[in-house]
């Protein structure tokens, strides 16, 4: 969950400034699990969110970039977040463990494990769905501290006579050498676990604790062919965006420049002429005056959807988003608090909320899209309320029952995460497909297995 107390802006100099990105409030929680057992899961150890944040700087990133700035001109926006975030030797996802109390924000698993319990029903449901596969490949993209597959594999555990047997294997895709440890020390444990080359697919790979083979990869295309769940949770936002601004001359794409009374500052230009991205990456028929576009999310939906299409499976995204009606979201997270996108790069999250019209425009119409819905709506959906309480029945503590109430609002209220966080999900066609009929005559019979409802948007229309 990333949180705010204000938002921090820096205006573009010289030119019309974009559409500032609206601030939300700051979420006082210190929200934990003691280890005692509740209900039919045992209760996780704590997971805590600290407000304060030890200062930082990374002079070596200013550097960087003010020396390719130098030497090529203003660079897009997109290639400032990627070398911010995912630079080999200082990117800030690649130096940095940013979750949870020494961290920058804290996410929905981290808060309560009755999310990532859910979201394991949410795969249960689907493969059962699908006609129960004889593989499962559970695929998570970015999957922070390890916290929601360690929530899935327990529900996956619980749920054994279910899975009837199926050859369940966990697939994460993970960029950063300091999380895929964290990762690995969470769901592996003393298990062996085996380095291997950088030249292969797969990085890294281990033993859960519930016995299932774990890999690491960098891409979603080294992913193995087979049926998936694939999901991406706070994964989409922290993607690359290019900017653009409406311009009296048309669309302009808004840039990273050095600012020339403070070289050691960076500042935000427009481009006086199109760009390649701003000739091909806006609709047409846009009514925005700042538009943000994440092509390289859109190449990976794509990948999804062809994949879902080829093997089978399913996906399901939860992140920060709009369905194309929001403008200028891009901002920075600092320890739990917002931090100018521009200043000291390297030290802050950097983040856009999600555009789903876009990721529904880029994953075709080989699959059904589902959404975006509410965090609230698909909690509810998915039976949260009675999850809670299960939960409160069966615990007599009475800190933790106040955890697990405040714990549970934080996800639901719509003043909190309820709203902000939209679920949205990519099916296969034939998945909801209507059985055909045949004959003729007075009466007609169906073949084919009849579609069940998808769990967590069941009362949603098709898109």
């Amino acid at each position: 969950m990333r949180t705010s107390l204000r938002v921090v802006r820096t205006f573009v100099h010289s030119f019309t400034p974009a559409q500032g990105a609206k601030g939300f409030s700051m979420l006082q929680c210190r929200l934990g699990y003691t280890q005692k057992a509740v209900g039919e899961w045992a209760v996780m150890p704590s997971r805590h969110c600290s407000m304060s944040v030890e200062g930082r700087s990374d002079p070596s990133m200013l550097r960087h970039l003010t020396s390719k700035i130098t030497a090529t001109g203003p660079i897009t926006v997109a290639e400032y977040m990627r070398e911010v975030l995912t630079n080999p030797v200082s990117g800030y996802y690649v130096k940095n463990d940013m979750l949870g109390a020494d961290g920058d924000f804290i996410t929905s698993p981290e808060i309560s494990q009755i999310f990532g319990e859910l979201i394991g029903v949410w795969c249960v449901s689907e493969w059962m769905a699908a006609g129960k596969p004889k593989a499962l490949q559970l695929v998570e993209l970015g999957p922070g501290r390890g916290s929601l597959t360690s929530d899935i594999l327990r529900v996956f555990r619980q749920l054994q006579s279910a899975l009837n047997g199926a050859a369940v294997s966990i697939h994460l895709v993970e960029v950063s050498p300091k999380l895929s440890q964290v990762q690995a020390e969470c769901l592996t444990g003393e298990r062996t676990q085996v380095c291997v080359s950088d030249k292969e697919a797969v990085y890294h790979t281990g033993t859960s604790h519930t016995g299932l083979p774990i890999a690491w990869y960098r891409r979603v295309e080294d992913i193995p062919k087979g049926f998936s769940i694939f999901l991406a949770h706070e994964f989409f936002d922290a993607l690359p965006i290019h900017k653009f601004q409406r311009t009296d001359k048309g669309w302009r794409e808004v840039m990273v420049d050095i600012d020339p009374e403070e070289p050691e500052k960076l500042r935000f230009v427009v481009f006086p002429a199109p760009t390649l991205a701003s000739t091909t990456l806006i609709q047409a028929d846009d009514k925005r005056e700042h538009v943000e576009v994440c092509p390289e999310g859109g190449v990976i939906v794509q990948n999804l959807a062809n994949r879902i299409v080829e093997d089978g499976g399913a996906a399901l995204i939860a992140d920060y988003g709009h369905d194309g009606t929001k403008m200028d979201t891009f901002r920075g997270f600092r320890g739990h608090k917002l931090h100018d996108v521009l200043l000291a790069p390297g030290t802050a999250d950097l983040t856009a909320d999600v555009d789903f019209s876009y990721l529904r425009r880029m994953a075709g119409g080989d699959v059904v899209c589902l959404g975006p819905i509410t965090q609230r709506t698909f909690l509810k959906n998915m039976g949260i309320d009675t999850r809670l309480q299960v939960l409160l029945r069966n615990c007599h503590d009475a800190s933790t029952r106040a955890q697990l109430i405040q714990s549970y609002d934080m996800l639901t209220n719509l003043e909190k995460m309820g709203q902000r966080f939209q679920f949205f999900s990519l099916l296969s066609r034939s998945r909801l497909a209507e059985p055909q009929e045949e004959g003729e005559g007075l009466k007609r019979r169906k073949k084919g297995r009849v579609p069940l409802p998808v769990a967590g948007f069941s009362e949603l229309g098709l898109q």
